[in-house]
């Protein structure tokens, strides 16, 4: 936990995969993919890339000169890259801008994110191909994008940060009745008691039983002997009627 941060310092395809940086084993295909690629940055990318911005989720109708813009007003530009498609020549919705100075660099990394621009909010973040060892792209299963549909959600970067490991106690033990000796010894003497003590109760019972028959059997027999005065005095009232 001490050496935790919420951003990657270097790029491990296993732990950008986990929501805290913590999984032991990957959970979908593209991680693997990742884990066994051998990626080796563009050489035919020019620029500074400690003064160079990456700027994703572009409307596909932007152009350089709307980019130019727009990011200008940060400072000074040296080059600006929007990807294209090589066959169709479409915008790929993520671009490169390199600024001169650093101070514009970090003013920009700061305020242009999710900037709407041409009605798409864009993603801003610093270039990490070339600056962030281990560096695997989204196409080989890397990358810290991705959507939750697709299953390839990644973590670590600025716009999904590792979230913080939670260390919850070690309760296993006692969850499971496996605490120390004395618990146990003290579960079963329990155990003993309460059986001890239903035993006594239904002795108990027992004996009271044959008391509360000889009470009801004793009820019975002055219920009938009051029913049989009853009857009797019925009789002399009537003899004396007549």
């Amino acid at each position: 936990m001490a050496d935790w941060a919420p951003i990657a310092k270097e790029y491990d395809p296993l732990k950008a995969g986990s929501i805290d940086g913590t999984d032991e084993e990957p959970h979908d295909r593209a991680i693997w993919r990742a884990m066994l690629a051998r990626y080796v940055p563009n050489k035919g990318v020019t620029g500074d890339p400690h003064l160079t911005l990456f700027v994703a989720r572009l409307n596909f109708q932007t152009t350089e000169e709307k980019l130019k813009e727009v990011f200008s007003r940060y400072g000074d530009i040296r080059k600006i890259r929007l990807v294209r498609d090589l066959v169709t020549g479409f915008s790929k919705g993520y671009a490169f801008i390199e600024y001169k100075e650093e101070r514009a660099l970090l003013k920009a990394h700061r305020d242009a994110n999710r900037l709407v621009i041409d009605q798409h909010e864009i993603f801003v973040d610093f270039e990490l191909e070339r600056t962030l060892k281990g560096w695997i792209p989204r196409r080989l299963g890397g990358g810290f994008g991705g959507k939750k549909e697709s299953g390839q959600l990644r973590f670590g970067g600025r716009d999904r940060p590792f979230r913080k490991p939670i260390n919850l106690p070690n309760m296993k033990n006692d969850f499971y009745g496996e605490g120390s000796s004395e618990k146990r010894n003290w579960s079963r003497e329990g155990t003993r008691d309460w059986r001890t003590r239903d035993r006594d109760h239904e002795r108990s019972r027992d004996k009271r039983w044959p008391e509360r028959e000889r009470s009801w059997a004793w009820g019975d027999s002055e219920r009938e002997r009051d029913s049989k005065e009853e009857r009797s005095r019925g009789r002399e009232r009537k003899d004396r009627d007549r």
